[in-house]
């Protein structure tokens, strides 16, 4: 669809608008009471004990997971696609981070560390942030288990097998690496539980360009041959600089 096809929707006086736009608005009522009962059953998920010592290379040397938090109770990790020898990282990840990286000082001062973890190397990632202009904390899992454990990137032989662990099933990918957003709590003890992990489509909430596409009449309008953001999002430095 081009920017000045026709949006093939009637057109009715004010009062039928409103009329339709008062019935719709009982269902987006209906959606907001479900996601406030949703996001309470999400904080009532019980938490599992992070037993392994996991270590991240960081520009202030190596640093646990416990660490990471930054003297916070939570932490949000950000599973961003970038794999060592990469040229750039992730196209959708990128597209996430734009949106999660005005969060950083909100978050920090209500009690939530954001980090990002890839399996790059350090140097690999300071090249490709720097390209960005993003100020996340961003750390490297090269030399750790962290991101197989958790689901986000999955050795060969798995591959070869079909046999890759993604989204809560057997999933069967020709990637090493996928994205996901992963939350922690660290307690006064200083013992670190996993209490969150969402994958897929679990994190497009954070991008804000959807949520504002789907107030519009054309909606995402991704029509292209994946039917997802791959169809049109590129990395910011990317788009055409005249539009």
């Amino acid at each position: 669809m081009s920017a000045h096809d026709e949006v093939p929707q009637p057109v009715v006086s004010r009062n039928e608008w409103l009329t339709a736009r008062k019935e719709l608005l009982i269902r987006e009522k209906e959606l907001t009471r479900l996601r406030d009962d949703l996001n309470a059953k999400r904080r009532a998920l019980p938490w599992t004990k992070v037993e392994k010592e996991y270590v991240f290379a960081t520009h202030e040397g190596r640093r646990t997971l416990a660490e990471l938090f930054d003297g916070r109770s939570q932490l949000i990790v950000h599973h961003f696609m970038f794999g060592p020898g990469w040229e750039a990282g992730c196209v959708g990840c990128s597209f996430t981070a734009d949106h999660i990286e005005g969060t950083r000082v909100h978050l920090a001062h209500h009690d939530v560390s954001l980090v990002r973890v890839s399996r790059a190397l350090l140097a690999e990632i300071d090249a490709y942030r720097k390209r960005m202009g993003w100020y996340v904390k961003w750390v490297s899992s090269h030399d750790s288990d962290f991101n197989y454990d958790y689901h986000v990137s999955f050795r060969p032989e798995a591959i070869a097998r079909g046999a890759v662990n993604y989204n809560y099933a057997t999933a069967n990918v020709s990637t090493e690496d996928l994205s996901s957003l992963s939350v922690f709590y660290r307690d006064a003890n200083g013992d670190v539980f996993h209490t969150y992990s969402t994958y897929g489509r679990g994190d497009e909430l954070v991008d804000s360009t959807y949520m504002l596409l789907d107030m519009t009449p054309r909606g995402r309008n991704e029509t292209g041959p994946h039917h997802n953001l791959m169809d049109w999002v590129k990395r910011h430095d990317e788009y055409d600089s005249a539009r």
